[in-house]
């Protein structure tokens, strides 16, 4: 790993990860009770939701790195153009469009750095199986890529977004695939997913939920330190494993939570 890609793991876990933080706001949004009953309750809900997740990777790994890839693309894609879907443009191009970013564009553009990443977190075999499936979704990609930006001409509401995915897209083509990655997920997904919910929130309960979101992320980052110093792993095959398996862990209780449980409340108060 170069320093580039350290630098870019260390953006992922400090500024990425805690966008999860106000997930307990969005949990009360959606029906759980403010009370400590309701609290513990969804709390407990979370951690044994990420836990699961964590023991089904141990045992299938590749299958869980490449369901872990859709769901990403499913979470990415509709989180890049939440806003536009809640005026009632709920279309599948942009969707796919910005999903395959994540899943499928920088992995293709990057195979040989790819592959071992994902040696590191399945075993080779499956890191060879992984990339042969991305590459062939290469082409039908971009053909959807191409569609969405010559649709977007024609539609005012996805020009704005059309045009910050063909900046993603090439930099993802030139950048390093981790670092590629940390741009997305820090300065992309993770800065408008936070000042969305932010703002979405009441000020006179935003002092509880900015103290549970600092909670949350110290809790995750002591909880990669307890694993790194239990397992003695390796740094560089340290730092891929937790990233990756503790997002993946995270992603499914957070993608339940904000495109299932806030979404759905979203479309019934529409």
């Amino acid at each position: 790993m170069t320093s580039l890609d350290y630098i870019a793991i260390a953006a992922v876990l400090i500024i990425g990860v805690p966008h999860g933080g106000l997930d307990g706001a969005l949990a009360r949004r959606v029906g759980w009770a403010p009370n400590l009953a309701g609290w513990l309750t969804f709390h407990i809900a979370y951690l044994a939701i990420s836990a699961l997740v964590t023991i089904i990777w141990w045992w299938f790994p590749a299958t869980s790195l490449g369901v872990f890839l859709l769901i990403s693309a499913v979470h990415f894609g509709v989180s890049d153009i939440r806003h536009i879907m809640q005026l009632g443009k709920n279309h599948w191009l942009p969707v796919l469009a910005h999903g395959g970013l994540v899943a499928i564009a920088i992995p293709a553009f990057h195979t040989e750095e790819v592959v071992a990443i994902f040696a590191i977190l399945v075993g080779d075999s499956g890191a060879q199986s992984l990339i042969s499936i991305i590459e062939t979704a290469l082409k039908p990609y971009l053909m959807i890529v191409t569609t969405y930006f010559l649709y977007s001409i024609r539609a005012d509401e996805w020009r704005i977004t059309a045009a910050n995915l063909v900046v993603l897209l090439l930099i993802a083509y030139w950048a390093a695939p981790l670092v590629s990655f940390a741009v997305y997920f820090c300065l992309w997904h993770s800065r408008s997913h936070t000042l969305r919910i932010w703002h979405s929130i009441d000020a006179i309960h935003r002092p509880r939920c900015l103290l549970e979101a600092a909670a949350y992320s110290i809790l995750a980052w002591l909880t990669a330190a307890v694993c790194f110093w239990y397992f003695k792993m390796t740094p560089d095959a340290a730092l891929i494993q937790l990233t990756f398996i503790g997002l993946a862990a995270l992603t499914v209780p957070h993608m339940l939570l904000v495109d299932f449980a806030d979404s759905k409340l979203h479309r019934l108060m529409a």
